[in-house]
């Protein structure tokens, strides 16, 4: 759709929170998030929904409050030092139907002052998923190869995420394909700016995105035996 979603606006209430993430200050400005950040970020995620079905039907856009593709703004601060209760982001994840959480395979969308991707993949998958995914790399690795260096693909996006030190167990230490098979996520990103996102069109600049990377994304479903 030619629409703009997030604007100046929703960079200056994120950049705002940054500088004052308190509970007060968010509830006196609490319709200026949903007017400048949340309500752009559902009518994103509702105008997505198809263009997403065409790249996989399996991939859901889902523009809720609570349980849908928005993260929630609420930040986990029961391990963390930083005890700042709100996320000055917006996630946004469209997850393979058969996910539970952000763990499951997903296309995703991150707006942050300054620092605004796409991503795409699974991150931090269970040791089963991971398993899995190391297997089907080990034993189709000219599928992997064909996903991750495909030239256009790789102009736009680069593998991202952590990496054990050594070799994975069953794996050894000369394995062609060590690198990969040593990784936990399995992820990759295209570092965006913030005028990206605020451009008309959105939705189908980042369904072109997306379906870029799709082939990486039907090697991961494949590996988890999930429908793409």
């Amino acid at each position: 759709m030619s629409r703009t979603y997030f604007d100046q606006q929703s960079f200056e209430f994120l950049n705002k929170l940054a500088k004052n993430n308190q509970r007060d200050w968010f509830q006196t400005h609490k319709q200026q998030y949903e007017d400048q950040v949340r309500g752009p970020a559902l009518a994103l995620i509702t105008d997505m929904a198809d263009s997403l079905a065409m790249i996989s039907p399996h991939f859901l856009a889902l523009p809720k409050k609570v349980g849908g593709s928005m993260m929630r703004p609420f930040r986990d601060t029961r391990f963390s030092k930083d005890k700042s209760p709100y996320k000055t982001n917006v996630g946004i994840q469209f997850r393979h139907e058969m996910g539970k959480d952000v763990h499951a395979p997903g296309f995703y969308l991150h707006v942050e002052p300054g620092n605004c991707f796409l991503g795409v993949g699974i991150w931090r998958p269970d040791s089963l998923a991971l398993n899995k995914i190391r297997t089907r790399i080990d034993e189709h690795s000219e599928q992997w190869l064909a996903a991750i260096n495909n030239s256009d693909f790789a102009k736009q996006f680069h593998l991202d995420g952590d990496c054990l030190k050594n070799a994975p167990r069953a794996y050894a230490k000369d394995h062609p394909l060590l690198e990969h098979l040593k990784r936990k996520d399995f992820i990759a990103i295209q570092n965006v700016d913030d005028a990206w996102m605020q451009q008309a069109n959105l939705c189908r600049h980042i369904s072109k995105q997306f379906e870029l990377a799709s082939p990486l994304m039907q090697f991961l479903c494949k590996a988890l035996e999930l429908r793409f």
